[in-house]
């Protein structure tokens, strides 16, 4: 008997995590993504390469941005970005990947990190960097959430064991321009503890949101999409809503334990292709995906 992807999903459904809770009312802060525009942007290119990489907080800043160094992209969408955490040695991460890799970025919060904090207010968020032009940055937080890491009475916030935290999941929304036309790229870090019922909720709220641009826009979702649990679902569940693997039917373990967890998807008026994990690379729990996109004639 064949079982549907909403099935599977909904057998997966029971938590031992609290379940989703809605947003926590933010600070200013976490409303706009912060830009760093001041470096040149290339105009004339109809490929480019990109990469997506969970940096595990950056805590090893110097090997992630020498093997970024090494195996420069075009965009690189890079998720668990620090900036100013005493486990990342109070750098900001994104600002200093921007400088060392002479790229524009854009950074937006996704989680206070209230056990990191000495005197002043540190956070994780995710970072597009890019040799593109940027246009408009924005933040979807998702309405679907799970409470598991929001601070309780009880819980002692300072425990960086407990990580307890301020904010929610996000897609940081990048709009940029490529071979002189529109590129809008969700870099996206779906909830971690859900057996995929959250996730899901997310990725559809990341759909819908697709409604905003014309028919074909040229769109990339890629990140961090903790699909863990049934990864070939997900998969399909893009593909129905047009989009392509980079790695095509291939489903690629992207965690150095056993998981697949990180994808590049395009669709509209581009290809995505040549999608390689990196297991060569250091510095991270995750392995970084690269792929090449190609402008549509």
């Amino acid at each position: 008997m064949l079982v549907s992807a909403a099935t599977l999903l909904g057998a997966f459904a029971f938590e031992v995590q609290p379940r989703s809770a809605a947003p926590v009312p933010l600070g200013a802060a976490f409303s706009e993504p912060r830009e760093i525009n001041s470096e040149p942007v290339l105009t004339n290119i109809n490929t480019a390469r990109v990469i997506s990489w969970n940096i595990d907080r950056g805590t090893e800043f110097e090997t992630i941005s020498a093997e970024l160094q090494k195996n420069p992209a075009d965009l690189c969408l890079l998720q668990e970005v620090d900036s100013n955490t005493t486990r990342a040695h109070n750098i900001d991460v994104a600002a200093e990947l921007s400088k060392r890799l002479h790229m524009n970025v854009s950074f937006g919060i996704e989680f206070e990190e209230l056990s990191q904090e000495h005197g002043q207010p540190a956070y994780i968020g995710q970072a597009t960097l890019t040799r593109l032009p940027i246009r408009h940055s924005r933040i979807l937080r998702f309405q679907h959430q799970s409470g598991f890491w929001q601070p309780h009475r009880w819980i002692p916030s300072s425990m960086p064991l407990l990580q307890r935290r301020l904010g929610n999941r996000m897609a940081l929304i990048t709009e940029l321009e490529f071979c002189r036309r529109p590129l809008v790229v969700y870099n996206a870090h779906l909830e971690s503890r859900s057996y995929g019922r959250i996730q899901s909720e997310q990725l559809d709220e990341i759909t819908a949101d697709l409604n905003r641009y014309p028919a074909g826009t040229a769109i990339i979702i890629g990140g961090d999409l903790n699909t863990k649990y049934l990864p070939s679902v997900f998969l399909h569940k893009l593909e129905h809503e047009g989009f392509q693997s980079a790695t095509g039917e291939r489903i690629e373990r992207t965690h150095k334990v056993a998981m697949t967890l990180d994808w590049i998807f395009a669709r509209g008026a581009i290809k995505v292709e040549d999608g390689v994990v990196r297991k060569d690379f250091r510095g991270s729990d995750h392995y970084p995906l690269y792929a090449e996109i190609v402008a549509a004639r």
